[in-house]
C-alpha cells in the first residue's frame, strides 16, 4: 500500500467513528448548537482542516424566518444568529472565499449533496464548513459523506424546532415547555401561584359592527401587540387571547410573590402607555380610540390540560382566574382603566388608590379593590 493510499485508509477509518456517532448518538444531542460543535470536533479529530462551521434551520415562527448557529474551531464557541426576512442573514455573513483564501463547503441535512455554496438552502437544513485553506477533493468527499450521514439527526432537529416554535407561538414559552414534557391526557397539570392579568377592549362589539373586518383585525392586532408585548417584556406569559381579551400570568418563583406582582404592575403600566401612544396615532388617522380595562390579582390556579378526551386545551382555571375576570368588569362602572385586588396590593409597595370593598359577580366574599394612579 502506498503512503497516500495508507493515509486515505487511516482517514477513512477515523471518519467511520464520526459516521457511527452520527447514526447512533447525534439524534440525542440536546440542541443544534451542540450538534454543530460536536460534529466539528469529531471532524477535526478525523484530520479534516476546519476553521469553523454553520448550521441553518428554517423555523415556522411569526417573526423569525431562520436560525443559524456559527461555530469557531479555535475556541469551540457557538453563537446564534437570527434571520427575520426571506433571504436571511447568511448571504451577508460569509462569502465563498475571503482575503485569507478560505473556502466554504456547504453540505446538507436533507439527504443529498449539492454544489459548493454559501448560506441556507430554502428546502431544508444547511450544514456548512470553512477551512484555513481550500479543501482538497478528498476532503470535500469526506465532508459530503459526513453531511449525508448528518441528514437524520438534522431532520430530527428540524422537526423538534418546528414543533417547539409552533407550540410557543400558540401557547407561550412556558406552557409549550410543559406540553412538550407532559403526557397528552386530561387532568395533567399543577397548582401554581401567580400574579394574573386580565384585560379587554371596551366597546369592541360596536367597533366590529361599524367597521370592515380588515380594520377590526388591524385594531385587534395593534391592541394585542401593546398588551402582550408589555407582558412579555416583564417576564410574564400570555395564556389566552379570548376574543378581544387577554389572560396573562406572572408565575411566582421561590415562594416570594412580590417580584411577580411588581412585574405585573410594570407590565400593565407599560401597556397603558403604549395604548395612549396608539390612540394618538389613531386620532391622527381619523380612527376612534381603543379604550380598555385591566385587572390584576394574586392567587393560585390549576395550570394544565382540560378538554374532551381527544381535544385538549392547556390553560389556567380556578377561583383566582374567575376573580380577576370579574374584577376587570368593575373598570367601567368605577371609571378606572386598571384595578388591583387586595391580595396583590398587599404584596407590593407601589402607590395604589384604595377604592373600598366591592361585590364581584359569582364571588362569595367582597374584594378589596385598588386603582393605579392616573398616568
Amino acid at each position: 500500500m502506498t503512503s497516500a493510499a495508507r493515509q486515505r485508509h487511516d482517514r477513512a477509518m477515523r471518519l467511520s467513528s464520526t459516521l457511527a456517532w452520527l447514526v447512533d448518538a447525534a439524534c440525542e444531542t440536546p440542541g443544534a448548537d451542540r450538534l454543530l460543535a460536536e460534529l466539528g470536533a469529531h471532524l477535526i479529530a478525523d484530520g479534516l482542516p476546519l476553521a469553523g462551521g454553520a448550521l441553518t434551520l428554517a423555523v415556522p415562527h411569526p417573526l423569525i424566518a431562520r436560525r443559524a448557529w456559527l461555530w469557531r474551531a479555535e475556541s469551540g464557541e457557538v453563537i446564534e444568529a437570527l434571520g427575520f426576512a426571506p433571504g436571511g442573514f447568511a448571504a451577508r455573513q460569509a462569502s465563498s472565499s475571503d482575503d485569507s483564501g478560505r473556502r466554504w463547503l456547504a453540505g446538507i441535512g436533507a439527504g443529498r449533496a449539492h454544489e459548493d455554496s454559501v448560506g441556507p438552502r430554502p428546502d431544508g437544513p444547511s450544514l456548512s464548513w470553512i477551512g484555513p485553506r481550500p479543501f482538497t477533493s478528498e476532503e470535500v468527499d469526506e465532508l459530503r459523506r459526513a453531511a449525508r450521514f448528518a441528514a437524520a439527526p438534522l431532520a430530527v432537529l428540524a422537526a423538534r424546532a418546528t414543533l417547539s416554535a409552533a407550540l410557543e407561538a400558540y401557547l407561550g414559552r412556558r406552557s409549550a415547555a410543559r406540553v412538550m414534557v407532559s403526557p397528552l391526557r386530561r387532568d395533567i397539570g399543577e397548582t401554581i401561584q401567580a400574579a394574573l392579568l386580565y384585560a379587554d377592549l371596551r366597546g369592541f362589539t360596536a367597533l366590529s359592527e361599524s367597521n370592515p373586518p380588515a380594520l377590526v383585525i388591524a385594531a385587534l392586532n395593534a391592541w394585542f401587540d401593546r398588551i402582550a408585548g408589555a407582558v412579555h417584556a416583564f417576564g410574564g406569559e400570555v395564556l389566552k387571547f379570548i376574543g378581544d381579551g387577554v389572560l396573562a400570568i406572572f408565575p411566582v418563583a421561590g415562594g416570594a410573590p412580590r417580584s411577580a406582582c411588581d412585574a405585573a404592575l410594570r407590565a400593565v403600566a407599560a401597556a397603558r402607555l403604549g395604548m395612549a401612544h396608539l390612540d394618538k396615532e389613531r386620532q391622527r388617522q381619523g380612527l376612534p380610540p381603543l379604550p380598555f380595562g385591566a385587572a390584576l390579582h394574586l392567587g393560585e390556579m390549576l395550570w394544565g390540560n382540560i378538554g374532551a378526551a381527544d381535544r385538549l386545551d392547556f390553560t389556567a382555571i380556578g377561583p383566582a382566574v374567575n376573580l380577576v375576570s370579574r374584577l376587570e368588569g368593575l373598570c367601567r362602572p368605577l371609571q378606572k382603566t386598571v384595578l388591583v385586588s387586595g391580595a396583590l396590593a398587599a404584596e407590593t409597595e407601589a402607590p395604589l388608590i384604595a377604592l373600598g370593598a366591592h361585590e364581584l359577580r359569582g364571588i362569595a366574599s367582597p374584594c378589596a379593590v385598588y386603582a393605579l394612579p392616573d398616568a
